[in-house]
């Protein structure tokens, strides 16, 4: 029983370490730091590498955010976090009737590197995303 308990630790860290690997400013490239500093003066974030991009979560003039920049620099989105309240309700509609008892925990404004904005709604350890007329996109698993 206990072989097993740690295989399956070391199979979720593994799990855990190919979804998101925390950097050290150091290890992120010039040019990703350098589109970083241009688009937020004076703001530290701490960097992760996911699906081969990378993404640096920081406050911004009092916002929880997040963007993701690849690897020659350019922002491919930014997210920043919402009050639930501020989603469009058409997302709360859906999800009431989607998922039924379920409530919102969190929300997030995503704005892509085009300028199509989406939303994010965490919803039963979810992500739940919306286009901007909160019209359901797709869900993607943690």
């Amino acid at each position: 029983m206990k072989k097993l308990f740690v295989l399956l630790a070391i199979t979720g860290f593994a799990s855990f370490a190919a979804t998101a690997q925390h950097l050290k400013e150091s290890q992120v490239p010039s040019k990703v730091k350098l589109a970083f500093q241009k688009s937020y003066p004076k703001t530290m974030g701490k960097w992760e590498m996911e699906d081969h991009k990378y993404e640096v979560n920081f406050k911004h003039e009092g916002q929880t955010m997040s963007a993701v920049i690849d690897k020659m620099g350019n922002i491919t989105e930014t997210e920043t976090d919402i009050a639930i309240k501020q989603l469009p309700v058409a997302i709360s509609d859906y999800v009431m009737q989607h998922y039924k008892g379920a409530k919102i925990t969190e929300a997030s404004a995503i704005k892509k590197g085009g300028g199509e904005m989406n939303y994010e709604a965490r919803v039963k350890g979810k992500d739940v995303i919306f286009d901007a007329n909160g019209k359901f996109i797709k869900e993607v698993k943690d």
